[in-house]
């Protein structure tokens, strides 16, 4: 490390010991009186959320002292969306990156890393369990529907120990419905021959809860040879005992996804028709399924102790041909991946003299993947040659410990470490070469987080901590060529916030932050097939930095709103000696800024008005910064809801409402693709609850 960023990380080193020494016992009455349970969080909430009782079990989302958010089931629920990332548009902070090339549709990312997929930064999980596959994307996402969503849990910043493998930027949490006795259709039609039909239904007693939810899509698409059909099948079963002191349960969900590739056009063709379908393209399409089998089991050992425990199983295949310029050749690109794993959390929560509250936490984890991924050079979808062959394993295994400390009412106090390790080999069919796993060896994570709430009005929070990136497919193994096994790039980051409450009804945020990475890799994405080896490039020694502004306002019981504004830099301080020209640039798909916005009103009991909008700025393609900037877009979108009897509600909803043209841009090695996003379109649902 060196002696910029040592002096970079002791900034809030230095912020967590004044805070400290601040909220000494000599605190003047007025904060001691002012404090109390309820403040000294980092947290932000949009929409309604069903908040559960906490005294108990692990330390949660909202015991992680960052730039936390959470969209309430209320916020995401009725939107009618193609894909379920879509909905992460609301969430302050978070770039969406849309394809909207068949099964790829898109994914989104924040903290200054992009969702192209050449450097997959964020942590998702749904109901607790991890669901990326081997290269940090989000197939398994897809298969949770809006209706079946209660919350989303966005956590940004690199002080989280609960995770370590593609915690890189911070993790999401999907949570989805537990319980409840009722039933809830909504079927939607809308533009581009869209139908779509989502049932959840729930039936809670005194000791069991069983949830489930069946949902199918079907639509034309906005560009021709765009088609897509979504079928997702749910289920989860939870028995409680009668004292409460034993939760034991089942998830199940199943997904599958059929869908033909618009294929990407030149800039003059996405100019003169962007509805349209490159011939080239008129082969390509892609068939997803995935799997997650999860149990769980929750125990209070004794009155202040508590155990958590999690396993599970996740399956993706994905199959996709796809051809992405006129020069280039159709590729098959198979892919075949198995994850198995566990996690389990010990939490206990002492009585102390010393300290108003005290938590002590650890936790371990394990996951083994078993994968295979192949390619093949086609013509119409006939195999012609196959260009890779990769049977891998990766095992995972993590452990972290933590504290929450709470000397006085007005401070809390989060030390914690994390570690992790890793195993596994590649063989490569077509070399006939067996690789081993790059040896990483212990990859420490230290953190440490602080928030100090003099008056219940605001919260000053700071953290720090590290997070990691290791290769992802062949580039995690050591090369027959490699001279010493890579090590993992260390990200380590800081944040100072502000959490502010300075009337009733209004609540906001102010941030800002840096994440440095010691030895950033991407994805070679290989868009034309000629070569195919896999493999990433070196960008070196990266700065990532910004800041956050995050407003909510609710100044009547029938207006409500919201406002974000994210600026973010990323940048090469240290480059890959074989491209010196790129020290100082701009990493590629990165936007300066990402914007939302959106207000609410009743107007009645039975009507409600809505609009919303989302912003980002432009972004260089490739890291010489000299090709131009692409991509920036401001959005509009409305909606009316109308209770037509208490059971049953229609809304109708415009989505892009100004038809704007906007477009994801990608380069790479010469190639170019741009892919146009949707124009206006309308939805009508119609929703039964009973």
């Amino acid at each position: 490390m060196n002696l910029l960023e040592t002096q970079t990380l002791r900034r809030p080193v230095a912020l967590a010991a004044l805070l400290a020494l601040g909220a000494s016992p000599g605190l003047s009455a007025w904060a001691q009186s002012a404090a109390c349970d309820g403040v000294g969080e980092s947290t932000l909430t949009l929409g309604t959320v069903q908040i559960t009782d906490q005294a108990q079990g692990p330390l949660t989302t909202r015991h992680v002292l960052s730039s936390v958010d959470v969209l309430g089931g209320t916020a995401v629920q009725d939107s009618s969306v193609d894909y379920s990332w879509e909905l992460l548009q609301r969430a302050p902070g978070v770039l969406v990156t849309p394809f909207r090339q068949g099964t790829d549709a898109g994914r989104f990312s924040f903290r200054g890393f992009n969702g192209e997929g050449r450097v997959n930064a964020v942590k998702l999980l749904i109901d607790g369990i991890p669901s990326n596959d081997n290269a940090g994307g989000m197939p398994f996402l897809d298969a949770v529907f809006p209706l079946d969503i209660e919350a989303i849990e966005v956590v940004r910043g690199t002080n989280d120990p609960r995770y370590g493998l593609n915690n890189i930027a911070g993790n999401a949490n999907v949570i989805t419905r537990t319980g409840g006795n009722e039933t809830r259709i909504n079927t939607t039609l809308g533009s581009f021959n869209t139908r779509e039909v989502q049932v959840a239904k729930g039936i809670e007693t005194a000791n069991w809860t069983q949830n489930y939810f069946v949902a199918s899509r079907d639509s034309d698409g906005w560009r021709d040879h765009a088609n897509a059909r979504k079928l997702a099948v749910a289920g989860k079963w939870f028995y409680t005992t009668d004292d409460g002191r034993y939760r034991t349960g089942l998830s199940v969900r199943h997904f599958e996804n059929d869908a033909l590739e618009s294929g990407y056009l030149s800039a003059a063709a996405a100019a003169s028709a962007p509805r349209s379908s490159p011939s080239y393209a008129s082969a390509d399409r892609s068939s997803r399924h995935t799997n997650q089998v999860a149990v769980f089991h929750d125990e209070q050992l004794s009155e202040r102790l508590s155990w958590n425990t999690r396993a599970y199983r996740n399956t993706y295949t994905n199959q996709r041909w796809v051809r992405f310029t006129q020069a280039g050749v159709q590729q098959e690109r198979d892919s075949d991946e198995n994850q198995d794993g566990a996690i389990s959390t010990l939490t206990w929560r002492p009585k102390v003299g010393w300290a108003h509250e005290f938590v002590l936490e650890g936790g371990v984890d394990y996951q083994r993947q078993t994968n295979l991924s192949e390619r093949y050079r086609t013509i119409e979808r006939v195999r012609s040659s196959q260009i890779r062959g990769w049977d891998y394993t990766l095992s995972n295994q993590g452990a972290y410990v933590q504290a929450m400390i709470r000397p006085v009412p007005e401070l809390k106090i989060v030390p914690a470490l994390r570690v992790d390790r890793f195993s596994g080999h590649l063989v490569d069919r077509l070399a006939g070469t067996t690789l081993p796993l790059n040896a990483y060896g212990t990859v420490p994570q230290p953190k440490l987080s602080v928030v100090y709430s003099p008056w219940q009005q605001a919260s000053v929070y700071a953290n720090l901590g590290r997070s990691f990136q290791i290769g992802t497919g062949i580039d995690a193994y050591r090369a027959t060529s490699q001279k010493s096994d890579l090590s993992a790039s260390l990200n380590d980051g800081w944040e100072l916030g502000v959490k502010f409450t300075p009337l009733d009804g209004v609540d906001g945020r102010v941030a800002y932050w840096e994440q440095r990475a010691s030895g950033e890799v991407a994805r070679k994405l290989g868009v034309d097939g000629v070569v195919d080896n896999g493999g990433q490039a070196n960008i070196a020694r990266t700065l990532r930095k910004g800041y956050d502004l995050q407003l909510n306002l609710r100044p009547t019981g029938r207006v409500s709103g919201w406002v974000s504004y994210s600026h973010q830099l990323a940048t090469i301080t240290a480059p890959d000696p074989s491209a010196p020209t790129t020290l100082g640039k701009e990493i590629e798909n990165v936007p300066h800024y990402v914007a939302s916005l959106g207000a609410d009103y009743q107007l009645s009991s039975d009507w409600k008005l809505s609009a919303w909008g989302t912003a980002q700025g432009s972004y260089y393609v490739e890291r010489s910064n000299t090709l131009g900037k692409f991509g920036g877009n401001a959005l509009l979108n409305l909606s009316a809801q109308w209770r037509m009897r208490p059971d049953l509600t229609l809304q109708l909803q415009v989505r892009n409402l100004t038809n704007r043209f906007y477009e994801y841009v990608w380069y790479d090695s010469g190639s170019w693709g741009h892919s146009p996003g949707d124009g206006r379109a309308f939805y009508a649902t119609l929703a039964w609850k009973f």
